[in-house]
C-alpha cells in the first residue's frame, strides 16, 4: 500500500479563473489535481491581492504548477509580483484550445489537459 502524501508535501497549483472558457478550464484542471491529491490548490487571487498568508505559502519553496489560460499569463504575473517563479508553467491555448467568451469548456478538454500536465511533470522528474 502506497501512503498518500500530506498536502504540505504536494506541489502547489495556481490557476487562472477568468471569464473565458480556457480560464475556467484551467481552474477545473487545478480543482481536479487538488481532489486527486496530485497537487494542493491555492488562491492566485489572494497572492495577487497581497494576502499575507497566501503570499507566504507561495514563497514557501514548494514546487509550483501554474496553469494560465492564455498568453496574458495572469497567474505567472501574480507570482512574479512577489518574486516567485513556478516550477512548471502551462498556457492552455498552446494546447490548441481556442479562447472563447460566454461559452463553457469541453469535458474532454479537461481530461486531455490534465493528462498532458501530469505527463509533462512526471517526464521532468
Amino acid at each position: 500500500m502506497v501512503a498518500e502524501k500530506s498536502s504540505s508535501e504536494l506541489p502547489l497549483v495556481y490557476s487562472c479563473s477568468g471569464c473565458s472558457n480556457i480560464a475556467q478550464l484551467a481552474n477545473q484542471v487545478a480543482v481536479e489535481l487538488d481532489r486527486e491529491n496530485i497537487a494542493e490548490m491555492s488562491c492566485i487571487a489572494g497572492v495577487g491581492g497581497g494576502v499575507k498568508s497566501l503570499v507566504k505559502k507561495a514563497k514557501s519553496g514548494r514546487e509550483i504548477i501554474a496553469l494560465d489560460g492564455c498568453q496574458l499569463h495572469c497567474v505567472k504575473s501574480c507570482l512574479a509580483n512577489h518574486g516567485v517563479e513556478s516550477t512548471y508553467h502551462f498556457t492552455l491555448t498552446e494546447f490548441g484550445i481556442k479562447k472563447r467568451y460566454r461559452c463553457d469548456f469541453l469535458a474532454e478538454d479537461v481530461v486531455e489537459v490534465k493528462r498532458r500536465v501530469v505527463g509533462d511533470i512526471k517526464n521532468s522528474l
